[in-house]
């Protein structure tokens, strides 16, 4: 799955560097693996800026603008704070696209709403933040590794839509790629 994910990191940064576009990210349960997939492909600097760890939610109001309300409301693992989460990492890190990820990958913290293998995953720009819920638990790595290669994933379909037009992300050769799709 790490292969595929440099092979899907690879074309967000075809992507990007062509169209002089730029990526952020905000991660929690991840802490950093989808920032790390990005700029493990050469010449990531050209189109990736940086990524927050907001591993508590004292980060995520304080870096992130994460309202305390969201996540009282709703907790860290929602698809609110994941949306809000996009759009903090927009704005403080100045970029034109951003993913999230936050959730539970276990062994322990989940809860009756939000179970061991619970993760959110946003990614947009300033205009539109999607969104998309993982729901099943394979064990921490494997969890993270999902939450990763998924996020990756997601955020390549949608650069494609935006940038090369409605119909790029159904022609996608990623799908010629095998993939733990879940």
């Amino acid at each position: 799955m790490e292969f595929e994910s440099r092979i899907l990191s690879r074309q967000i940064g075809d992507l990007l560097y062509a169209s002089g576009y730029t990526l952020g990210t905000a991660e929690s349960c991840t802490g950093g693996r989808v920032s790390e997939t990005i700029i493990a492909i050469p010449g990531a600097s050209n189109y990736f800026k940086g990524g927050i760890v907001s591993y508590t939610d004292e980060v995520k109001t304080q870096l992130l603008g994460v309202s305390a309300e969201t996540l009282q409301e709703h907790t860290a693992v929602s698809e609110e704070v994941a949306r809000q989460m996009v759009s903090g990492a927009i704005k403080a890190l100045q970029v034109d696209y951003a993913i999230s990820v936050t959730g539970t990958a276990g062994p322990s913290g989940g809860t009756a709403e939000a179970p061991i293998g619970t993760v959110w995953i946003g990614y947009g720009d300033k205009d539109e933040v999607r969104t998309f819920k993982l729901t099943e638990d394979f064990g921490r790595d494997i969890n993270l590794a999902i939450a990763t290669n998924k996020a990756i994933r997601l955020m390549l379909d949608f650069l494609k839509e935006k940038l090369e037009g409605n119909n790029a992300a159904d022609d996608s050769n990623a799908d010629a790629i095998p993939s733990m799709e879940v």
